[in-house]
């Protein structure tokens, strides 16, 4: 017993992190999915909390079948009304036009209002939701994503001993379609706030993973927001906010179809450097028909991996990851955490 509280009293405090879903109701099994994968691969020994989001009251069931499968709070909170619908400066009629001419050029979720509001949420007022009050780091889910690797170590305690404001696992590019106009907005608010911007002639700048031209244009790297683990104070702070507002404004959620991995990651790209981004290039992970998976052959082993290095999608056309490594002047074996860094 006395060997058990010392070894308690060694731990290091808690960290203020926690898994945010933004998930329906008819997605509960996905999410049981999701959870069951993290449970099993990370959180059964850490036991963070999960706060689940929803645009409409989540049932009974959704709750007890979630609840069932984690240890860990859980936690349910429902989306005000102003954060998932038109704001009043948007022209509806010429929103449907929009979407009926992305419907025309067959694009993906070209004419979905609700994916809309979706990536409107997730860009800016996720973090917002009283719900993350307290919270330092957030860690987001999607329902039915798979994690290939055992994760060893506390992801959380990274960012905090590092003083991390953004990871990611995949990194790629746009489609152009969707964000016709972003850059040329973005590039009025850099304008408007240079007081906000991380100088781009700093050797730590990230200015070079989104733009090839010194600005002129975007280059349609985006990390992959399915996947992110985030500062909350950072995407909470006026800067970011003011950034949102800003697009917000300009109506590009309804009139195009902006998404919020784009967002943040220019966000990211143009307000951060280079040491407060990371690459969880150990934690295997795959949404849909992308995956990563850890190409280091030892990394397999010692993370009990099942994924098969031949699917990553690091290095294939419409990667972004070696331009993420080109610019920060990094390798692989710069993302590898032991565990007995935790």
């Amino acid at each position: 017993m006395v060997v058990q509280q010392q070894h308690q009293q060694q731990q290091p405090p808690r960290v203020k992190g926690a898994f945010v879903a933004l998930a329906r109701n008819r997605e509960v099994h996905a999410m049981r999915s999701s959870m069951r994968y993290l449970e099993d691969r990370f959180n059964h020994k850490y036991k963070y909390s999960w706060i689940f989001l929803n645009e409409e009251p989540f049932t009974e069931e959704f709750k007890n079948l979630t609840r069932s499968m984690t240890d860990a709070e859980t936690f349910y909170g429902q989306v005000p009304v102003e954060h998932w619908s038109y704001p009043d400066w948007v022209n509806q009629t010429y929103a449907k036009e929009c979407r009926q001419a992305m419907v025309d050029q067959n694009i993906v979720y070209g004419g979905s209002e609700s994916y809309r509001h979706m990536c409107r949420f997730q860009s800016g007022f996720f973090v917002q939701h009283p719900l993350l009050d307290g919270l330092d780091y957030y860690w987001r889910v999607e329902p039915g994503v798979k994690f290939s690797c055992d994760i060893e170590y506390d992801p959380f305690r990274v960012m905090q001993e590092r003083d991390l404001k953004y990871g990611f696992t995949i990194a790629l590019e746009e489609f152009y379609a969707t964000v016709p106009t972003l850059w040329d907005t973005t590039m009025d608010f850099v304008k408007d706030h240079p007081e906000y911007i991380y100088p781009k002639t700093n050797p730590d700048s990230l200015f070079k993973v989104i733009t090839n031209d010194n600005g002129l244009s975007y280059n349609l790297c985006h990390f992959w927001s399915n996947f992110e683990i985030g500062s909350v104070s950072f995407l909470r702070s006026e800067r970011y906010q003011a950034y949102f507002r800003h697009l917000d404004q300009a109506g590009g959620f309804f009139y195009e179809r902006w998404g919020d991995a784009p967002v943040h990651s220019i966000a990211v790209a143009l307000m951060l450097g280079a040491s407060e981004v990371h690459w969880f290039y150990d934690i295997g992970y795959k949404h849909d028909n992308f995956e990563h998976c850890p190409t280091e052959p030892d990394w397999l082993v010692h993370g009990k991996c099942y994924c098969d290095p031949i699917t990553s999608f690091d290095y294939v056309d419409g990667s972004c990851i070696t331009k993420y490594l080109q610019v920060t002047n990094t390798t692989v074996n710069d993302y590898i955490t032991t565990p007995q860094e935790d």
